[in-house]
């Protein structure tokens, strides 16, 4: 709980907002300056109209502020028609604020923040009245003492993750565990020995074929395959429906008689999404096989959940696993960010969309063209496309390409 003689205990209790009913309440006004600690974004659901009118909220973003007065913290919703200011870069982290007025919303000491003025005073100045120096902020009490403990969660929505303030396929907080499950986290030990009692072929063939143990219900045999690929996030949150932790991710991985597609839903992605990478061999128990997202009748995918079934992942050192179902290791490297990079390359040979050309004819070269290439005559060889542009020199080709149209070979 706030000490009485802070600034937003005295503003919010002088304006009567601290009343039981606070939906009769009057609108309070700081007069003193803020200081904000932290902006954090989510998308509202089906149930943030409860908490803001449905003629106020604008786009498909709520954001949620912290601030301090240099005694204690307090988490209010920005209002919808104040989004603008975070759009242009104006409200932010760090920034000043002044004559902030304050709504009641919702439960007790809960607030929207409906107008305020943001200011062009340094973070490390001192002279707007909040103190800053060598103040840990994490250690200030919050306002009033309905503050759940844990994780500070959205306010204005059912969710249990923030966004990244200004893109959807990253995550963001301390939320997302960067570190494998210590051992007394797994549900059991892992034995000395891991042998798969499926296969991906098996799998597939099954669920093709309708066998009721695959095709419908919880697969409990133990699955042992190696990461090739790992997908970026995809969030799918929507305003018309509640889901507490809406994204899934997608690991292309394989054993020794083939690949397939393990999606990662929800919470699911918060647990383990930072914490496996290519090449990591994984077993898993407790999953659901389904038909291919893209539909493709030959295929399967399987799905990871975090409930209905609680799947089992368990990432396994190589040793743990007898040669004759270790899963072979990956045959490229996926550049999955589109990045633009220059490349001094070797052209082997270069293969537009019609014919075949050699080194003297290679310019200009279309977007659809291939470059079968060796770095600088070592073993290293694969395939880049779409090039925006090239340079050559002394039988070498200097080419631009983004990250996402290169594939090696080790």
């Amino acid at each position: 709980m706030a000490a009485a003689g802070c600034v937003l205990h005295r503003t919010l209790t002088r304006s009567g907002t601290l009343a039981n009913k606070v939906s009769s309440s009057p609108p309070a006004v700081c007069r003193e300056f803020l200081y904000v600690v932290d902006l954090q974004r989510y998308s509202r659901d089906e149930g943030s109209s409860i908490y803001l009118h449905q003629a106020v909220l604008s786009g498909d973003d709520l954001y949620d502020i912290t601030l301090t007065d240099g005694d204690c913290r307090l988490q209010v919703t920005l209002d919808p028609g104040l989004n603008r200011l975070v759009e242009r870069n104006i409200l932010q982290p760090g920034s000043t604020l002044h004559n902030a007025t304050f709504t009641p919303c919702g439960e007790r000491y809960s607030y929207r923040l409906v107008s305020v003025e943001v200011t062009d005073g340094a973070p490390g100045d001192d002279d707007d009245g909040v103190r800053r120096d060598d103040v840990d902020w994490d250690s200030l009490p919050w306002f009033g003492s309905s503050h759940p403990a844990g994780p500070v969660l959205p306010l204005r929505a059912n969710r249990s993750v923030f966004l990244p303030l200004w893109n959807n396929v990253d995550y963001n907080g301390a939320v997302w565990r960067e570190a494998l499950p210590t051992e007394e986290e797994e549900e059991e030990d892992e034995e000395e020995e891991q042998r798969p009692a499926a296969t991906v072929s098996e799998l597939r063939d099954s669920f093709l074929s309708g066998r009721r143990g695959v095709a419908r219900g919880v697969v409990q045999l133990q699955l042992i395959v190696r990461i090739i690929n790992k997908s970026h996030l995809m969030y799918y949150g929507k305003t018309d429906r509640s889901c507490e932790c809406p994204y899934k991710a997608v690991l292309e991985v394989c054993d020794q008689t083939g690949s397939v597609c393990v999606v990662l839903w929800n919470s699911v992605c918060v647990s383990w999404y930072r914490c496996l990478k290519p090449g990591d061999i994984i077993s898993l128990r407790r999953y659901r096989v389904k038909q291919h997202y893209q539909a493709e009748l030959d295929d399967i995918e399987i799905s990871v959940n975090s409930r209905n079934p609680t799947a089992q992942i368990t990432v396994l050192p190589e040793s743990s696993v007898p040669p004759d179902w270790l899963p072979p290791p990956p045959c490229y490297h996926f550049y999955n960010r589109y990045t633009h990079v220059w490349l001094s390359v070797l052209v082997r040979s270069v293969v537009p969309p019609q014919n075949q050309h050699n080194i003297s004819a290679m310019a200009p070269f279309s977007a659809s063209s291939y470059f079968y290439i060796t770095d600088n005559g070592a073993t290293v060889s694969g395939a880049v496309t779409a090039a925006d542009s090239c340079q050559s020199d002394v039988g070498h080709v200097y080419v631009c390409v983004p990250h996402g149209f290169i594939q090696t070979k080790p």
